[in-house]
């Protein structure tokens, strides 16, 4: 077997690998029924059918697919289970500043060229050749934060199914390879927009967020049966959700928050030897998970966490409700007007 370089940034450009950081997919076959296909993952990607269904139809198509929506929508879950349905493997790669072409392409071996000389023996794969020669879906995670001389690498090899390998040749890609991706929107920080040659080659499925029933039952599913917090899941939804919408709030928190803070809130309830929906737990339990999610907008000043209260009063409590003192501290006591004058 050909050997493989890692697609880890920090990794050597020898390392061996036996399967460049592919994600095994399912043994089983995928169903002949396209409707029954779509159904299956629905119910691993929940609230995505429509997305399900074009990239199934994009895939089958031949084209490379680019999903593009903010952390926690979904796009990696969605990717796998199209893969693991397709039966086909799954060569992940981390996007990032370090992604150089060499380590994309692959690399000599130093040890086996000084034995051998520069041969095609010598080379070791990386992953956009182990995915080009086994007919794998390269996925690209994080894509628009690649920089742009890597993604030159892989316009040649979407738009022509080959890349040229200096002392190797060049490389077809067999007939099953295509190329998914990733990526966060262009305002969130540390990305850059992908080039219009890299956009030209690539269909674009868009991914917001689930609906507030669909997110509720991403949580029940990702607590599971019996769990003592599936009494708060619509709360802890409805806080999360209340983030993104906020007029103080810039990027709030996806799905994931609320998961957090379910989980948190039921340990810290029994910690506490009180019910999980006491308003303490669920108070911190929410600070914990969401104060570090959330950005604010430019300029405005003071922390997250008077404002994850706020919204945790709104879910949990109700507006006109004061909220609890955090665990360990104290309000300050209210001021009682002057004292009267002595006589």
């Amino acid at each position: 077997m050909r050997r493989q370089v890692s697609n880890d940034a920090s990794g050597s450009a020898g390392q061996e690998l036996c399967t460049v950081g592919a994600v095994t997919a399912s043994s089983k076959r995928p169903s002949s029924n396209p409707a029954t296909a779509v159904a299956a993952l629905e119910n691993v990607a929940i609230g995505r059918r429509r997305e399900v269904e074009i990239v199934l139809a994009a895939l089958s198509s031949g084209r490379n697919v680019v999903l593009e929506g903010p952390p926690g929508t979904g796009k990696s879950t969605l990717l796998r289970a199209v893969a693991a349905q397709l039966d086909t493997g799954l060569v992940f790669v981390e996007g990032n500043a370090e992604l150089t072409p060499a380590r994309l392409l692959g690399a000599h071996d130093p040890a086996l060229v000084l034995e051998r000389g520069y041969s095609d023996d010598t080379f070791v794969d990386g992953p956009l050749l182990g995915a080009m020669r086994g007919g794998s879906l390269l996925y690209l995670e994080e894509l628009n934060r690649i920089p742009e001389e890597t993604l030159n690498i892989l316009i040649t090899a979407m738009a022509e199914r080959e890349v040229h390998v200096p002392r190797v040749g060049t490389i077809h890609a067999d007939t099953s390879f295509r190329l998914v991706a990733a990526m966060n929107p262009f305002d969130s920080v540390g990305t850059a927009r992908v080039s219009g040659a890299f956009a030209d080659r690539a269909n674009r499925v868009a991914m917001g967020y689930q609906s507030a029933a669909d997110e509720a039952r991403i949580v029940a599913r990702a607590l599971g049966t019996d769990h003592p917090s599936l009494g708060i899941v619509s709360q802890a939804v409805a806080v999360t959700r209340s983030s993104r919408t906020d007029r103080e709030i810039r990027i709030g928190a996806s799905v994931r928050g609320a998961i957090d803070l379910a989980h948190i809130a039921a340990d810290l309830a029994v910690l506490r030897s009180t019910a999980v929906d006491d308003r303490t737990v669920t108070l911190d339990a929410s600070l914990a998970a969401l104060t570090g999610r959330i950005r604010l907008h430019d300029g405005l000043s003071g922390d997250p966490e008077p404002v994850v209260e706020r919204l945790w009063r709104q879910a949990f409590v109700g507006a006109a409700e004061p909220a609890p003192p955090a665990a360990g501290k104290a309000r300050a006591p209210q001021q009682q007007g002057p004292a009267p004058a002595a006589t």
